[in-house]
């Protein structure tokens, strides 16, 4: 079997790549207008925030800059050290007291 029988035709080649253009369209078209705005911060959790930055260092000091973060790796790194840190001794219950 040679390569010229399993090569698409120029064809086929045009209506994959009609196909891929307006799949792009519609992706583009499904984007939100604009850049996105920024989400403000609620004052409680910049106060939580300050006051954790003054115990830390000992001393009051100004936050200039508080950012959300977009994605979950902190979150789920959280959650991870969090579980990893309970010991389960298998075939062992623990009774309430």
């Amino acid at each position: 079997m040679s390569t010229e029988d399993t090569a698409p035709t120029t064809a086929e080649l045009l209506a994959r790549i009609d196909e891929l253009t307006r799949r792009v369209e519609w992706l583009e078209a499904s984007l939100p207008d604009g850049p996105r705005q920024p989400t403000t911060v609620p004052p409680d959790v910049v106060m939580a925030i300050s006051a954790a930055v003054a115990a830390y260092l000992g001393e009051r000091a100004k936050v200039r800059q508080i950012r959300l973060s977009g994605t979950p790796t902190w979150t789920q790194q959280g959650r991870a050290s969090v579980m990893g840190s309970h010991t389960v001794t298998p075939g062992r219950r623990h009774a309430l007291r």
